[in-house]
Formats: structure tokens, sequence, C-alpha cells
């Protein structure tokens, strides 16, 4: 009483395709995933961390800069790891080197 199922019934695969695709063919699409994703995700990055790095060790007593959180100042003095950057007059805190994220055009703080 098979009424509503219909019986399945197997055929032999043809002896070609139970082979299976040869190595080189089964590898090409993860090495072209891997490649892809070196072109837009890594290599993108490592441009940005090089880029970050160049600006945090040319950073310089006078330079008017952006941190990560947001303050903007102008840098009094510039430490191994740490700068001092004075956001308002007689206003001075220390933030780590690697927080500044910008170095604005000379005269930004005289706009805000």
């Amino acid at each position: 009483m098979s009424f509503f199922i219909n019986d399945a019934l197997a055929e032999a695969a043809p002896a070609a395709a139970a082979a299976g695709p040869n190595g080189l063919a089964g590898l090409l699409f993860p090495i072209g995933l891997i490649i892809i994703l070196y072109f837009f995700m890594i290599r993108p990055q490592v441009k940005r961390q090089k880029a970050h790095r160049a600006l945090v060790e040319s950073l310089k007593k006078g330079d008017e800069v952006q941190t990560m959180g947001g303050l903007m100042g102008k840098i009094t003095d510039v430490g191994e790891n740490f700068v001092k950057v004075e956001i308002a007059d007689g206003m001075v805190v220390t933030v780590r080197r690697s927080a500044v994220e910008a170095v604005m055009p000379k005269g930004t703080l005289k706009e805000l």
C-alpha cells in the first residue's frame, strides 16, 4: 500500500563519476576563497595598521590631534608611550600615543 510514497530505486553510478574530481580541482575553490579573503580583508587592515603606526611615530609637540575617544587638543609633551594633550586653557590630559586617531590641520581648534 504505497499510495502516497513512491518507491525509491537506486541506480548504479557511472564509473567515471564514482572516482570524483581530481585533487587539484577540489582544492581550487578553497584556495580561491583564501586569496579573496586576503585581498579584501587582511591586506587593507595591514595597510591601515602601517599608516597608524607611522602617524603615531611622527607625533610632535604642537600638533593638533583627535583621540579615539573624541577629544581634540594640542600636544604639549611627547613621551615614549604617552602624550600630554591640552584640551582647554590649563586643562591637560595624558593619553596613550596609540589612542591618537588623527592629526588635524593647523588652526582646527580655533574654529571650534
